[in-house]
């Protein structure tokens, strides 16, 4: 299993029971008007998923790594996450990352170190990459898996991130 795989299944079995000992009442408290419930938060984190399962597949039929983003506001708004069940809504982000850890230990050693020159890595990812410099697809997984991380901060600020 690659490193990031392994870190992802091990963030998810370590944060689950943590998540799933919030009531629906803590995980629906908004720290601020302003910031995201726990709720919406897992949310997002489930909207991630979704939008970069189909992006880690499709960057393995290509030589780059250019993929429309998703306005995260909205999604979170529309499906309405602060009114969702908490115990449901940890199960979803759960099992939707268990199979994520899947796909990315699946990514074949070749494809996933390719160097892809063309990519939009400096407008969807969290740690944004220049345009003209060449960028792997492992770095791309990598990024998704400290995305997770720093929102799993924002829910316990003693986490401590798997991945550095």
């Amino acid at each position: 299993m690659s490193k990031t795989a392994h870190h992802l299944k091990t963030i998810i079995d370590t944060i689950r029971p943590r998540l799933q000992a919030l009531t629906d009442e803590q995980a629906a408290r908004r720290p601020t008007p302003d910031k995201w419930s726990t709720k919406e938060i897992i949310g997002h984190l489930v909207d991630s998923a979704s939008n970069n399962h189909q992006r880690f597949i499709r960057a393995q039929f290509t030589d780059e790594l250019i993929f429309d983003g998703y306005r995260q506001e909205e999604w979170v708004k529309l499906q309405d996450y602060a009114r969702a069940d908490w115990q449901n809504l940890v199960q979803l982000w759960y099992y939707f990352n268990w199979q994520m850890a899947r796909v990315i230990a699946r990514v074949p050693d070749p494809v996933r170190h390719q160097l892809r020159p063309r990519h939009n890595l400096d407008k969807i990812a969290m740690r944004k990459v220049m345009p003209l410099k060449s960028v792997s697809l492992e770095y791309f997984m990598e990024d998704y898996v400290k995305h997770l991380e720093h929102h799993l901060q924002q829910i316990f600020p003693d986490y401590e991130p798997q991945l550095r």
